[in-house]
């Protein structure tokens, strides 16, 4: 080691400011609790995130259903006259532009989501909207997504900005690099990805994107590979299909499954076709300086991070333009692409027709009833309920068993996350998606069912 090396590692190597690691312990240990710590709630296991998200959809149950409708009304109303009009306090507003100043195709799209909600709240209009099947699977989705975003929107800082994942993603970087081909920050992403809310581990990745953390490859991979749906959404498909008594093999399943997928689908096109190019720049490094341990780099950059963090009102500020970009942007965006591949879902035969490949596949693998399954291993890109709702009376419980399984791996859903992931600025269309969806049904479909022959 050189001179310069030295001095440079004597001085990471000082004590560090006990204010500062305070401001980084406090905060963060709150947020990995909020986010990533499991608590029993009464009737089973979820992270405090979920709780009060619970606690706030079931205070607000009745005002909800208005609050999605008139949000859309008001996203609508201000895209329109932003596009057409330009007004002076919407285009000298920075927040403002980024919400309302958006393309013809977005535009399009937004009228026709506020359209779907005000004929599925009023109940008018064709059933073919408003049904139970396509327009109020929408708004039951739509209410609890507003809340989950209130919530985690005004939280999430408490991950992002005190040095958690700089410290974390010192101590982990030769572990998540070489297993998933990501920096080691993203540990923390794909926690809280993992047993959080799905839609929340989206965005908490489309942040970091956004912030020059991760890459557009990295970001793509974490979104499509980690953002996997709650335990207790799992206990809820396990319920629907009458295989609760499976349910610990069946989330070990997932689980191993999961893992695999996110271990092979990175290195391999679409998503390593991406390229490793930041959205914006950051002088973030995780490598370590010769001569200092990882700990004590980790723990000097969480430190740094925390104190460049800014005041309360700055946190509440940037969870204030968090909520508002998803708000006005993603609830009448979800309602029109979540309504219309619901419709195309239920009223046309195009996910059997699609779907019939898998027939061969599936009576290769001595699945039972292959025919009936075969829809639900696709119709997953659409809706994560329709795969459980289509398997729930087929008679085999090792059918059912694969149906549950795999549609909680598939997790790519153009109701709510892949429309999330579309609208954001990671570099994923609806072609990427749907080859990775693919990707995770191909490597996930022959583990699921070894294991299904295995206990049954």
């Amino acid at each position: 080691m050189n001179s310069e090396s030295k001095q440079e590692a004597q001085v990471i190597n000082k004590a560090i400011d006990k204010k500062g690691l305070m401001r980084f312990l406090i905060p963060s240990l709150f947020g990995v609790f909020i986010f990533l710590f499991p608590v029993y709630d009464g009737t089973t296991f979820n992270i405090p995130l979920g709780i009060i998200t619970e606690f706030v959809i079931d205070s607000l149950t009745g005002a909800l259903p208005a609050i999605v409708t008139y949000v859309m009304l008001i996203s609508a109303i201000c895209t329109i006259v932003t596009v057409s009009l330009k007004p002076k306090f919407i285009m000298n507003s920075e927040v403002l532009v980024s919400l309302f100043d958006v393309s013809v195709f977005w535009t399009m799209t937004r009228l026709i989501g506020t359209l779907f909600g005000l004929m599925t709240f009023y109940q008018i209009g064709p059933d073919l909207v408003k049904s139970e099947v396509t327009g109020q699977v929408m708004f039951g989705l739509l209410t609890t997504l507003i809340v989950w975003f209130f919530v985690a929107s005004y939280l999430m800082p408490l991950l992002m900005n005190f040095g958690v994942m700089e410290f974390f993603g010192s101590l982990l970087r030769d572990v998540i690099r070489p297993l998933f081909t990501l920096p080691g920050r993203s540990a923390i992403d794909l926690l809280a990805s993992w047993v959080g809310n799905v839609n929340v581990g989206v965005v908490l990745t489309r942040e970091q994107h956004r912030a020059g953390f991760y890459t557009g490859r990295e970001a793509a991979a974490i979104a499509t590979c980690f953002s996997t749906v709650s335990l207790p959404f799992c206990l809820v498909i396990a319920g629907m299909l009458d295989i609760e008594h499976k349910f610990p093999i069946l989330y070990l399943t997932i689980c191993i499954a999961g893992v695999v997928s996110a271990v092979i689908i990175p290195r391999i096109p679409p998503l390593s076709k991406i390229t490793d190019t930041y959205y914006t720049d950051s002088d973030y490094s995780e490598f370590v300086p010769e001569g200092v341990s990882k700990f004590r780099w980790g723990l000097k950059q969480a430190v740094e991070r925390a104190e460049e963090s800014g005041s309360f009102k700055e946190q509440i500020k940037q969870g204030t333009e968090v909520f508002l970009g998803i708000v006005f942007v993603l609830i009448p965006q979800v309602m029109a692409i979540g309504t219309v591949a619901l419709i195309i879902a239920e009223y046309t035969p195009f996910f059997e027709i699609i779907s019939k490949p898998m027939v061969p596949i599936l009576s290769l693998m001595q699945i039972p009833e292959a025919a009936a399954a075969a829809p639900a291993t696709i119709v997953g890109f659409i809706d994560m309920f329709i795969p459980a709702v289509l398997a729930s009376g087929i008679e085999a419980e090792i059918t059912r068993f694969v149906i549950a399984a795999l549609s909680l791996v598939q997790i790519i859903y153009l109701t709510e996350m892949g429309t999330l992931l579309i609208i954001s600025k990671i570099p994923v269309g609806i072609g990427r998606l749907f080859l990775v969806f693919l990707e995770r049904t191909i490597i996930s479909l022959p583990i699921i069912v070894i294991i299904a022959h295995i206990i049954y």
